[in-house]
């Protein structure tokens, strides 16, 4: 028995010295290898490069690239030069149904017994899938791109989402959490420094058919994550096929998020100044009119009386007769009486009484 078993590690530590130097053996460029746990010895393993990452979540077979078989010990690789030479999202699965029973045991590609991994690499890369401490398949990823097993750092985070979401006691607390882990999965994927890590982060917080949809909406005006990730495929995958789909979808989510969480009226004074000043005129004018109106009837009559008559109406309204008015002013009584006539007829009245 100890002799088979170190027969068997010895084998295993061939085939990782030898798939690790395939490389330069070959001139290949990129070197996939990993192993698969024992219910899969002997089985198709497939890679698949997931370039719409709405199909995240399952196996699509228009997606798959590439097929190998494992071994009688489970090991397996791929390699080759056709894969993109900037980063991308792929998938290695194994799938425990026959293929020549699709028809029957599939459903929509994909198979009940399917085990798969996602992870980030390129045509330059080396990359090694071993089995874990527990002997489980596609749970470690060891690369020569730092970027590479980031993927399962985000599916941590969401596993402690959901379940921290699921322990909330109350409405007011579930909303807090999803406050909460919002910012910790989109402040890892920032540091992550690689716009598919925000990618595919943002797959999951905006999965129309999860819970987080509306929290993804209200947090899509919340904050400059989004543009930010936007700007960052430009940057990166400009003439990639997620870089317009991500393009379009946050246009269309922003217009249904404006209409279910309107935005608080914000007041500046750039935009309202020319209504400001506007109605400022408006004001002005209108006081100029009320205080027309308002003007004091005096002064309104004596607008209309020569620099003599107005002399002789204040001598009239204190009270004096027309001798009195004809000794202070030095003119003749007939005179006197001749502007005050004038005065009567511009006033509109026939009497000292009527004027007074």
């Amino acid at each position: 028995m100890l002799h088979k078993t170190a027969i068997f590690s010895g084998m295993k530590w061939f085939w990782s010295l030898f798939l690790f130097c395939l490389p330069s053996l070959t001139n290949a460029q990129y070197l996939f290898k990993g192993e698969v746990s024992s219910d899969f010895y002997g089985q198709p393993v497939y890679l698949s490069l997931v370039e719409d990452y709405r199909k995240l979540s399952r196996v699509y077979l228009d997606q798959i690239i590439a097929k190998t078989q494992a071994d009688s010990i489970g090991h397996f690789y791929f390699i080759g030069n056709q894969l993109p030479s900037k980063n991308r999202i792929f998938r290695i699965h194994v799938d425990g149904c026959d293929e020549k029973e699709f028809g029957q045991k599939h459903f929509l590609g994909a198979c009940s017994l399917t085990q798969s991994l996602l992870f980030i690499a390129n045509n330059r890369d080396t990359l090694s899938v071993p089995l874990d401490n527990y002997n489980q398949a596609f749970c470690e990823i060891v690369s020569t791109n730092s970027r590479s097993a980031s993927l399962l750092e985000v599916d941590a985070l969401k596993e402690e989402m959901i379940l921290d979401l699921i322990e909330s006691k109350s409405e007011t607390a579930k909303s807090l959490n999803f406050d909460k882990w919002f910012k910790t999965i989109q402040d890892y994927s920032k540091a992550s420094d690689e716009p598919l890590v925000d990618l595919y982060s943002y797959s999951f917080l905006s999965d129309r058919s999860s819970e987080t949809l509306q929290r993804y909406l209200k947090n899509l005006l919340d904050t400059n994550y989004y543009a930010d990730l936007l700007l960052k495929l430009v940057k990166t995958y400009p003439d990639a096929m997620f870089t317009s789909q991500y393009f379009n979808e946050i246009k269309a989510d922003k217009t249904i998020a404006k209409e279910n969480y309107p935005t608080p009226f914000k007041f500046k004074w750039k935009d309202w100044l020319p209504v400001l000043s506007a109605l400022l005129l408006l004001v002005i004018g209108i006081a100029y009119y009320w205080f027309q109106k308002r003007r004091n009837p005096l002064s309104k009559v004596l607008d209309q009386l020569s620099p003599r008559e107005r002399l002789i109406f204040n001598a009239i309204k204190n009270g004096k007769t027309n001798k009195e008015i004809a000794a202070t002013l030095f003119i003749s009584l007939s005179t006197v009486k001749t502007h005050i006539n004038n005065i009567y007829k511009k006033l509109g009245v026939s009497s000292r009484e009527e004027l007074l």
